[in-house]
């Protein structure tokens, strides 16, 4: 009685682990408010005097740049455009550029012979950035062995081929309809709302010049998709490379076919292979405790570094827009997700949200399905009593394969992008949208910014101008990470209805805990 009141009063005296990141988070934004990156300073380093020369440009009245026999100036408030028009640069000869600076101090302008390089003034909310990189990093390297590990050690325990099947019937199934009805809400918001008729026309040329050098970067590179080619490309031809690269429905197949072999050999053979698996399985899980304790401190890294990179300004210019994605993001998760987990998992929608909260919190300030699935997989196992065979199975293949998040925002990004230019698709157009967003999502890698790519492919199949997707560039990490919650929480309702219908659901460990 004397332990469990003295435990008590130390749990009373440290917040929750999901608390203290929430704690991180918050402060997080504070911080990067306050110490964000000046819109009005850049550093540039030129060479001057056949030496090179570093030097801090701010409160600038014009910046001009002299190239060959052409000119391009810009105003105070350009700075990303003069930082993306200078990467457009890069093929000229830095000796045939010259830049020249009136600021509002010197009566004469500063002349910047050969520049080669123009960056943002980093702060300290930039600087400490690195801190959560490796708390990502330190996600990332265990995200695979947890996968193979579990995969392979939760296939043999299946014992049947026919089982295997039945689940993964039923986890595709389910992730094709959640991903359908994420597009459909996106889509009938963008139509209702119209966000793109709201864009003024000024906006849209300027937010066109900012980033079109970006975004014409990304057009250039060949994107092809190929539905066959993606399920053929499932079975690796090495599975070392496949671990190597990352490749997570190789994985899956890889270790599924591991596992199922090993219930069809003898158990005195299989049973060695299985426990040394199940070692590493839980030394993977343990690993998983100890990088959580530093979770507060890596989110509060990112978020700092994110809000003192790119800051709230321009959510003003696309204010509409962000409010689609986002109502639509909201709709998805506390409506659908919310009505499935009710009727299908018979699960209270409150336990499953309040289960979730670390990898939801995760998701958000990683921007990362891959570097959140360990820490979504041990929530979706103690805290929605969703058992490890059907975790290990369903929440690998939903970090690869369910984008409900991110299809949602790319059917809103697509349409909102042919209203500005004035297009009106068509309803078989937009169920072109749905289609191809659904069927791009298969086999995309769960990492930061990938949904850019995916985009290009969706505008090509409505014959969208691709170049639109500068219009939106500026607000897609701040939304990247809104919307890789609701692929993560899509994932850990999937898993909660399988485990439903297979009868295998528990009480949770944590409720077990509170009860006790």
């Amino acid at each position: 009685m004397n332990f469990s009141l003295r435990n008590a009063r130390i749990l009373r005296g440290k917040p929750k682990l999901h608390n203290q990141i929430l704690i991180g988070l918050f402060l997080g934004v504070i911080f990067g408010v306050l110490f964000n990156i000046d819109k009005h300073k850049l550093e540039v380093v030129y060479r001057g005097d056949g030496t090179e020369k570093q030097a801090v440009i701010e409160n600038w009245e014009s910046f001009e740049f002299l190239h060959g026999e052409d000119s391009t100036t810009f105003g105070p408030d350009d700075q990303i455009a003069i930082l993306q028009f200078f990467k457009g640069l890069k093929g000229t000869e830095p000796n045939d550029v010259i830049l020249v600076v009136r600021t509002r101090d010197q009566e004469e302008p500063s002349r910047y012979d050969q520049p080669l390089s123009i960056e943002k003034v980093e702060t300290i909310a930039t600087l400490i950035k690195p801190i959560g990189t490796i708390f990502l990093r330190l996600l990332m390297f265990i995200a695979i062995p947890l996968v193979v590990s579990t995969l392979i050690v939760g296939a043999a325990s299946l014992g049947d081929i026919r089982k295997v099947a039945r689940l993964g019937g039923k986890t595709i199934g389910l992730y094709l309809i959640t991903t359908s009805v994420a597009i459909t809400i996106g889509l009938s918001l963008v139509n209702f709302i119209r966000p793109g008729e709201r864009l003024p026309p000024d906006s849209r040329e300027r937010l066109m010049a900012e980033y079109q050098a970006d975004i014409s970067t990304r057009i250039e590179q060949e994107i092809e998709f190929d539905l066959i080619d993606t399920f053929v490309n499932i079975v690796p031809t090495n599975p070392i490379k496949a671990l190597a690269n990352a490749e997570m429905l190789q994985i899956v197949f890889f270790s599924i076919m591991i596992g199922v072999t090993l219930s069809l050999v003898r158990k005195e053979k299989a049973q060695p292979v299985i426990s040394f698996f199940e070692g590493i399985s839980e030394t993977m899980i343990k690993i998983v405790d100890l990088i959580m304790l530093t979770a507060p401190f890596g989110v509060f890294a990112l978020i700092a570094a994110t809000v003192g990179q790119f800051g709230f300004e321009i959510l003003q210019t696309l204010v509409w827009y962000s409010i689609v994605v986002i109502a639509g993001l909201l709709l998805h998760l506390f409506g659908t997700l919310s009505l499935l987990v009710h009727f299908l998992a018979k699960m209270n929608p409150l336990k499953f949200f309040r289960g979730l909260r670390e990898p939801m919190l995760i998701a958000f300030t990683s921007s990362s399905s891959a570097a959140t699935l360990p820490v979504n997989m041990e929530a979706t196992e103690k805290n929605l009593g969703v058992p490890k065979q059907i975790t290990s199975f369903v929440l690998p293949l939903g970090a690869t394969i369910n984008m409900d998040g991110t299809s949602l925002y790319q059917a809103v990004a697509a349409v909102f992008i042919a209203q500005v230019y004035g297009f009106d698709l068509t309803l078989g157009q937009q169920l072109t949208i749905l289609l191809t967003a659904v069927l791009a999502s298969i086999g995309t890698a769960p990492v930061p910014g990938v949904g850019i790519i995916m985009l290009i492919i969706v505008l090509q199949a409505v014959h969208v101008p691709e170049e639109g997707i500068a219009l939106i560039l500026g607000v897609d990490r701040i939304l990247d990470m809104s919307r890789t919650v609701i692929n993560v929480s899509g994932d850990a309702a999937v898993a909660s209805i399988v485990a439903r219908s297979e009868g295998v659901l528990q009480e949770s460990e944590a409720a077990v805990s509170e009860a006790g």
